[in-house]
């Protein structure tokens, strides 16, 4: 091993695996502290705050009053923070390294994006304040539609969906609409291979009945078997563009005038946007409907369970049939939110509401904080530099990794491996978990299910060449471990907080209750 100047070295010693490494009395592996679970910790009995005893009053819960403890632990402030402190420290987040899951967009995201959010004014105001105090608070909802309308060549936007799916109901509504207002009754929607599993979902929950559109062998939707699918009972054709192949659809013109010739609509989840933002406008290509993710192409922590955002771009057949509300800017500079009960002829034919309110102001603020800062050169430079990662790892690793759609040309935002040519027995779980102790959380795995254990990898734009150099490392060592058949990688994770757990066992004996020892020993 080599030494600095300053005495730290270059590179780890190697050293033995964990399960043959000395036991501690504690559990504790240096700073990798071994936490219990809070009903472990605290005692019901016990509570780290004071209050006085509450006053006696009349219930008017009736018969659904609480009868018996409530059975939380208590814990002191240091044991609670500490507690939760170390749960952190187990868990992997973007600031810790690349977080390659596929198809999910998960980058660093600017933290003037987060102070921003957080300004008064945004941060705490309520949805049922008068319009004349959260004029700036609509202001930037009016702004960042137009914005959205700009980069996807639109005509307008629908900015109250919460996610991705819920985008995708939108734009789906919105098609019912417009055909239920023309008195078509039409009943399939076609789904290709390669689109994201809500699609045929969403379709399905509209009530239509959903018919699949197979891939070409390079990946791709094949033409020819949409066309001749197409007649008077296709309403629409949900399509993902990228692909989950991590490919752009080339036919996406003709497929969209083919659809529009048949009667029916075309809606694009726009999941992948951030592989071509700046660089292609949707509604250039045919597109009448599309969600864009704003917790993924445009700034959110994504990724903690935190709330997404998904507006719907729609083409002007599409428009007046938008959920209400959204704003207007009226001609005494005002910006007004149009909504149910003064909708008057504003429009008409709109399907109605999605929400309760006008969306996610936290998700609007990022977003427009994120597009202005990066201006429409930084937009275009996001995807070009989202796509120049994403080939510089299949290139990479083409010759460890089966590249199933190698041969298709440059990929777009993620790099796609199968595990064909693993030794027997070894899987893309193997991998995955070998990944964890190499300090990366694992890629998408198993998706697209059109290729057989599927490694789904999307580095992003965020992510510099020393950073993907060492995940390719990571990721190339591990793939020779599974082509020479290196059976101790069939323990992995051995560093982990946690070992690898029984799947099946799992999946079929759920344990989602905590029982006290005692309890459960006498239950036996």
């Amino acid at each position: 091993m080599t030494m600095l100047k300053e005495g730290r070295p270059t590179a780890p010693e190697p050293v033995k695996e964990a399960h043959m490494a000395p036991a501690t009395a504690t559990g504790n592996r240096a700073l990798m502290l071994e936490e219990a679970l809070i009903f472990e910790i605290g005692s019901v009995d016990t509570t780290g705050v004071d209050f006085p005893d509450a006053p006696k009053v009349e219930s008017r819960l009736g018969g659904l009053a609480r009868t018996d403890a409530i059975g939380l632990p208590g814990l002191s402030e240091q044991e609670t923070v500490r507690h939760y402190t170390r749960l952190s420290r187990q868990n992997y987040a973007i600031d810790l390294g690349l977080f390659p899951l596929g198809s999910c967009t998960m980058k660093h995201n600017p933290r003037l994006n987060e102070k921003v959010a957080r300004m008064p004014g945004f941060a705490d105001i309520h949805p049922l304040q008068p319009q004349s105090t959260v004029q700036g608070a609509l202001g930037v909802i009016n702004e960042l539609a137009f914005w959205l309308i700009d980069l996807t060549g639109m005509h307008g936007v629908a900015m109250t969906p919460k996610a991705g799916a819920h985008g995708e109901l939108c734009g789906l509504l919105c098609i019912r609409a417009a055909l239920e207002a023309r008195g078509d009754a039409r009943q399939v929607v076609l789904v290709p291979e390669s689109a994201h599993g809500t699609n045929p979902a969403t379709a399905a929950f509209c009530g239509y009945q959903v018919e699949n559109i197979p891939a070409t062998p390079e990946g791709r939707v094949d033409l020819a078997a949409l066309e001749a699918r197409l007649g008077p009972d296709v309403a629409a054709v949900m399509i993902t563009n990228p692909n989950t192949c991590g490919l752009f659809e080339r036919d996406m013109k003709k497929i969209a005038d083919a659809v529009h010739a048949a009667g029916a609509f075309v809606y694009c989840d726009g999941a992948n946007f951030n592989a071509i933002v700046g660089r292609v406008r949707p509604g250039d290509l045919g597109v009448d409907a599309m969600h864009i993710n704003l917790h993924k192409t445009f700034s959110t922590p994504h990724g903690g369970g935190g709330p997404g955002s998904g507006p719907v771009v729609l083409s002007e057949a599409l428009s007046p049939f938008g959920p209400l509300p959204y704003t207007a800017r009226m001609a005494d500079g005002t910006i007004h939110l149009i909504e149910e009960e003064n909708v008057g002829e504003e429009m008409p034919q709109s399907f109605g509401r999605m929400s309760a309110f006008h969306g996610q102001m936290g998700m609007f603020t990022r977003a427009l904080t994120y597009i202005l800062s990066h201006g429409a050169d930084g937009l275009r430079q996001v995807a070009e530099d989202a796509v120049l990662n994403a080939n510089y790892v299949l290139r990479s690793l083409e010759d460890v990794l089966d590249a199933p759609f190698g041969a298709s040309g440059p990929c777009m935002h993620e790099a796609l491996f199968s595990d064909k040519g693993l030794a027997e027995g070894f899987t893309t779980l193997d991998i995955a978990k070998g990944l964890i102790d190499e300090g990366f959380h694992p890629m998408t795995m198993y998706f697209p299910l059109v290729v057989h254990g599927a490694m789904l990898v999307e580095p992003t734009e965020t992510e510099s060449k020393a950073a993907l150099d060492q995940f390719i490392l990571a990721l190339r060592s591990l793939a020779e471990r599974a082509r020479a058949g290196d059976e101790a990688l069939k323990g992995a994770p051995y560093h982990a907080p946690r070992r690898r757990l029984d799947e099946t066992l799992a999946a079929r004996k759920p344990v989602l209750t905590w029982s006290e020892p005692e309890l459960a020993q006498a239950a036996e």
